[in-house]
């Protein structure tokens, strides 16, 4: 029995280290193009076959990067260029998808506006933008929001959380105080590190590299993380917008009229129909 008990550990040790090893290998790197010629476009992969395969991606959907793991493609990232780039006011929003290499959607990060200002203008002005962000398979509308610390200098810090089976996890992400590129490091709920995202600024489009601690990996985090470096190519950007508007509601300038898209994610779920 003793025997039989030490060979199920031993076992049970060996496909918990060869669990670990397999993760331990995993490159991922998330990659953004310089051009706007990229193989997911032309060639093989047209337009019209991309709007085709999934109803996610819309007719205004631009790609613009890709997720390469362990040196494969393994995914697509596009934004809606019709709501950024050619709108204004509360109708400009980014709205950024995440798609397999066979054009299914994986990923959804979505800048909440009204959420955004809110949090803005209790920061005095600060800019503070909010994004939902929406995995596949995964029911949690998970909440991605800047930090609002009104203290300067100081390396912004994003927040989020996860819900699991049995228990919910607490992420933080903050940038790197010293660092060539938009460097930032991963922590859990009880403040240890637990993963960084290295800026590569060799990139001319931007990348960057991803490493999780083994312990702490799972496919829903790293989605997060992959859509949190596609919002990180827009960061400046969407920092911009946010403080224009909130200016520009703090003086009365303009009337806070969401989108319906936007509204619809803050309906009451338990709301009787």
């Amino acid at each position: 029995m003793a025997n039989a008990a030490a060979l199920a550990s031993s076992a049970t040790g060996k496909a918990q280290s060869k669990s670990r090893a397999k993760t331990k290998k995993r490159k991922v790197k998330v990659d953004f193009w310089a051009t706007d010629l990229n193989t997911a476009e032309i060639g093989i992969m047209k337009r019209t076959q991309n709007e085709a395969a999934s109803d996610q991606f819309t007719k205004d959907m631009e790609l613009y990067g890709q997720t390469v793991i362990d040196g494969k493609r393994e995914a697509l990232i596009g934004y809606r260029q019709e709501l950024w780039d050619g709108s204004e006011g509360f109708e400009r929003r980014l709205v950024i998808r995440l798609f397999s290499e066979t054009l299914s959607w994986r990923g959804t990060a979505e800048m909440m506006l009204g959420r955004s200002v809110q949090l803005s203008l209790a920061a005095g002005g600060q800019p503070v933008t909010s994004f939902a962000v929406n995995i596949a398979r995964h029911n949690q509308l998970i909440q991605l929001e800047r930090c609002a610390s009104n203290w300067p200098f100081l390396p912004e810090k994003y927040s989020f959380s996860i819900q699991e089976k049995r228990n919910v996890k607490f992420y933080t992400l903050r940038r790197h105080m010293i660092s060539f590129g938009a460097d930032y490091s991963l922590y859990d709920q009880k403040g240890r590190k637990i993963g960084i995202l290295d800026h590569q600024l060799v990139n001319l489009g931007g990348a960057w590299m991803m490493r999780i601690d083994p312990e702490h990996h799972t496919r829903k985090l790293e989605a997060v993380l992959e859509l949190f470096c596609a919002v990180l190519k827009f960061n400046r950007a969407s920092k911009g917008h946010v403080r224009k508007l909130t200016e520009q509601v703090l003086r009365g300038k303009v009337d806070a009229d969401l989108d319906h898209e936007e509204e619809n994610l803050y309906l009451n779920p338990r709301t009787r129909r």
